[in-house]
């Protein structure tokens, strides 16, 4: 299993949690096997849930005044101050 920081971006994140979902699914896993996927599914899930929320608020960001503006510091969840 990978650590949580090994996830190097999203559509990566997404295929692995499709193969996390495809083996689970099968059943045929021991329990300790079957809960570190799990485990490891929900750090991608939320890794990919924190993306998109990013991608959302840039998008606001570039589309308030109809104009483009810098929001790199928005893909940064450290500057995140709506949390």
């Amino acid at each position: 299993m990978t650590e949580p920081d090994s996830i190097k971006d999203f559509e990566s994140a997404i295929g692995e949690l499709e193969q996390i979902v495809r083996q689970l699914e099968d059943g045929d896993l021991a329990l300790d096997k079957a809960l570190a996927l799990f485990e490891r599914g929900v750090t991608l899930s939320r890794y990919c849930h924190d993306q998109i929320g990013a991608a959302e608020r840039r998008i606001e960001q570039l589309t308030e005044r109809g104009q483009l503006r810098d929001a790199s510091a928005l893909l940064d969840p450290s500057t995140d101050t709506t949390r």
